[in-house]
């Protein structure tokens, strides 16, 4: 395959990092200080065939390796104490197009900041990646990364074209295998593995190539989604001041019946994206609506009006507008509205569901009890309700290895804090919080419901900890539901020494989560 020539003075051996380094404690870290690893050696590799060496190095002294790429892992997959070799792939950063290929690769170490910015600089393109411009395509991607975009254009691995990864045969032997969507090729299996997954199962992935699936010809601008030229952006706020617990239930149910409504694929809302979040009332917590409509829509004016008319209807409470105005496209993807900062010192716990219908009335009164109790407050705690559905919602459950294809909301449950000391604290609230809110399925939005599980991007420990999890649907069912026992296929073909594992990885064929003493709870 074509692809720029590499910048590393090394040649063909990666930078190594050792615990005497100066770099070494930025390396062991990532986004979520909550944990922090002590691996022999971090290496940072710059080439496919530096990646290989790598692992094969690994291998060869049977050392437990973990795969970084952007660092925004929510549990402790990386940062393990098991783990004796970090390859961070941060180093790999070309984005091309490839003519032999007829697609655009990005390698897994590039930040999602500059996929939006590269594509559409170049090619006027854009993928519906997420809302974290740090975050790595790495694990992004292999998780079902989506986006803003997603109810226009679908899920990022819906354009996933093909995969390059380092994997290890049954002989402990390191090779590279591009795998491609072309169900005729050999390989297919392990194309499909990483469109939904999640990083850390299979192998390296060392880079994507991307071109939608209709798409045809050799001129990249034709081959991606092109994004809109313009949205209209609002944000909205309601001090808790401001709402007793009718109006906020009022709000929250009418924005779950206005999706309910309005998240088929031809909506005239398809190119709407609408988040609601709330935090703690304790200490000034707030209620706070960001969203963005494509502005070259026919009346997209009125269509605004109109969701916020509808999201407002029978409460008493008037919202202070922060903002409404036009950005074009690039400067959204940065638009604090929707982006998250890059910067993060925090310890943090998250978890997620997807919601095939609104929150019922006994599950709003679980949130407001959680967001209202004098026994917590935290600016940086709460909920978010965002948009989903549309494109994302006409592709079969088992074109991809992420299942969940007609929830119409996605919901994050999070809280941040800074000491390891005020760790029970604050996992004890988020935990309860979800367990309340899920309470009717045994903690958990189990499949078949309202609910449809999680999305393995917000990596959750607890799902597989029958102390939080009494519903008895297994954590594996919850993301990734009648899809895994292809996954294990993949696993038992692609990995079957399970040299890649974490706590929520793919499991082979027979073996349980117990079977892994040596991992971490998360």
């Amino acid at each position: 395959m074509n692809a720029p020539a590499a910048g590393n003075a090394t040649g063909g051996t990666p930078v190594t990092v050792l615990p005497d380094d100066l770099r070494y404690r930025d390396l062991v870290q990532g986004w979520n200080a909550r944990f922090v690893g002590r691996p022999e050696a971090v290496r940072l590799p710059d080439t496919t065939e530096q990646v290989v060496a790598a692992v094969q190095n690994a291998v060869d002294q049977e050392k437990r390796i973990a795969v970084r790429s952007g660092g925004h892992c929510f549990e402790d997959f990386v940062a393990n104490a098991s783990v004796q070799v970090v390859i961070d792939m941060s180093l790999l950063t070309n984005i091309y197009w490839d003519p032999e290929m007829r697609a655009v690769a990005v390698e897994a170490g590039v930040q999602l900041g500059a996929v939006n910015r590269t594509l559409f600089k170049r090619w006027g393109v854009a993928l519906p990646g997420g809302t974290c411009p740090s975050v790595g395509v790495g694990g992004h991607i292999s998780g079902g990364g989506w986006g803003p975009l997603s109810r226009l254009f679908g899920s990022v691995v819906d354009h996933l074209h093909a995969v390059e990864t380092v994997v290890v045969d049954a002989s402990g032997t390191a090779r590279a295998v591009v795998a491609t969507r072309d169900p005729q090729d050999p390989a297919h299996d392990l194309w499909w593995a990483h469109t939904g997954a999640g990083g850390g199962n299979f192998g390296v992935v060392t880079r994507y190539w991307f071109r939608s699936p209709d798409a045809d010809g050799d001129d990249p601008a034709e081959l991606l989604p092109t994004p809109p030229a313009r949205l209209l952006v609002a944000q909205l706020l309601w001090p808790w001041a401001m709402l007793d617990e009718e109006s906020f239930s009022r709000l929250l149910r009418n924005h779950g019946e206005w999706h309910e409504r309005n998240s088929g694929p031809d909506s005239p809302y398809a190119g709407m994206y609408s988040v609601i979040g709330a935090t703690p009332r304790e200490r000034g917590g707030v209620v706070i609506m960001s969203l963005q409509i494509d502005a070259s829509l026919p009346d997209a004016e009125g269509l605004l009006s109109s969701y916020l008319a509808a999201v407002r209807e029978g409460t008493s409470a008037e919202p202070v507008v922060l903002e409404r105005r036009e950005l074009p496209w690039l400067h959204t993807t940065t638009w604090p509205g929707v982006s998250d900062r890059a910067d993060h010192t925090k310890h943090a716990k998250f978890k997620s569901a997807y919601l095939r219908a609104r929150l019922t009335d006994d599950q709003i009164g679980a949130v407001y009890r959680s967001l209202t109790t004098p026994d917590y407050a935290n600016m940086t705690a709460g909920i978010m309700l965002a948009s989903y559905g549309g494109a994302v919602n006409t592709v079969d459950p088992s074109a991809t290895a992420m299942p969940q294809r007609d929830s119409i909301m996605r919901l994050i449950f999070a809280t941040e804090w800074d000491s390891p000391e005020e760790a029970d604290k604050h996992l004890t609230w988020v935990r309860e919080f979800y367990r309340d809110v899920f309470a009717a399925t045994g903690g958990v939005p189990a499949p078949g419901g309202t609910g449809d599980g999680c999305h393995i991007n917000y990596a959750d420990a607890d799902v597989a900890n029958p102390e939080w999890n009494t519903s008895g649907v297994p954590w594996h069912s919850l993301y990734f539901k009648d899809n895994y026992p292809r996954l294990q296929a993949a696993k038992a073909r692609w990995d079957p020494l399970d040299v890649f594992r974490h706590s929520l990885s793919v499991r082979l064929p027979g073996q349980e989560v117990g079977d892994r003493v040596e991992e971490g709870t998360g």
